[in-house]
């Protein structure tokens, strides 16, 4: 992309909403480009047994630029705060709030989102997990109006990427950040002038990509190996996937799958240690934990957690829950 043809129109007002990491880039990427007029993010987070005060990642960027900041716990409560600033476009990239109606129809523009899928497949607030998690081959950025509903707004412009089969939506997120900034720096030029498209979406091909609940992060040993893998890529790096050893909480970070079959074992049984791991029974086979974190421990290597069992031996035969 050749930003030198962007045309840059600083006196724009503009709004930004967003909370994660993901939306970092895309904010970095307007604050080079544009004025922004001020930043809505979550409010802040108490985290630990002290309850240290954490910001996020959008608040850091915004204090780093001086930025005006709004943190209401609920987006309605901010509503004559926002009318006063009289913004020409609201932008928001994961922000975490449903915007009500009153705030989509005040911007001249409209109130744009950066969303991390191919619309209308994976509508809601986890679509990188849930694409790895069901095994999707693609994925993108769409930039879209927006409405009242989840993600249901008109189509501006979008970019695919290809999923690589060893990609966590870790590694995806990385990418698909870096894709967000750029469409939206592409697309917004035709948005001011208004030569935009605008595509409607065709609801009956919608699929959702809901946020991650405790109970997905199970692991199932009755699922075949592919979807074990998956599901503990996409939840790499957070939250995690896990399964019970002996009552505790063991995540598995990485792990691979192997044409070995062992019929004879159960569902979630540990076959053999290998040199990086070892090896569980799965409905079609064999999954080998490369990388797990046993509860109230740090993560290591597979290798390293059967070298710091004290009777590895015990470990074969063993059933995960």
């Amino acid at each position: 992309m050749d930003l030198e043809k962007i045309k840059v129109k600083k006196d724009l007002q503009i709004i930004f909403m967003g909370t994660p990491a993901f939306a970092v880039p895309v904010l970095e990427g307007l604050l080079e480009n544009y004025k922004i007029r001020a930043v809505v993010t979550q409010p802040d987070k108490k985290v630990g047994r002290e309850g240290k005060i954490v910001y996020s990642p959008i608040k850091k960027v915004a204090l780093e630029h001086t930025l005006l900041i709004l943190q209401p716990e609920n987006i309605g409560e901010s509503l004559e705060e926002i009318r006063a600033l009289n913004p020409d476009i609201i932008i928001t990239c994961a922000y975490g709030q449903i915007l009500p109606y009153d705030i989509l129809q005040m911007p001249r523009l409209g109130c744009i989102n950066v969303h991390a899928s191919l619309l209308p497949k994976y509508r809601g607030g986890a679509p990188i997990h849930r694409a790895i998690i069901d095994g999707a081959e693609e994925t993108g950025i769409t930039i879209m109006y927006m409405n009242e509903s989840m993600d249901g707004g008109d189509i501006i412009s979008q970019e695919a990427i290809d999923i690589d089969p060893e990609d966590t939506a870790s590694t995806l997120h990385d990418k698909l950040s870096i894709i967000g900034r750029d469409l939206l720096l592409e697309t917004l030029p035709s948005i001011i002038d208004g030569t935009n498209d605008r595509i409607k979406q065709d609801s009956s091909k919608a699929s959702y990509g809901f946020v991650i609940k405790k109970e997905d992060e199970r692991i199932h040993f009755n699922n075949t190996k592919r979807q074990v893998y998956n599901l503990v890529r996409g939840l790499n790096s957070w939250p995690g996937a896990y399964c019970l050893l002996e009552g505790k909480r063991l995540k598995v970070w990485e792990c691979y799958f192997t044409d070995n079959f062992f019929p004879e074992l159960f569902d979630g049984q540990i076959t053999e240690i290998y040199t990086d791991g070892f090896g569980v029974k799965v409905s079609n086979g064999e999954v080998v934990f490369t990388e797990v974190q046993l509860e109230g421990k740090n993560r290591m290597s597979g290798a390293d957690f059967v070298r710091g069992m004290k009777n590895k031996a015990s470990l074969v035969g063993k059933i995960l829950d």
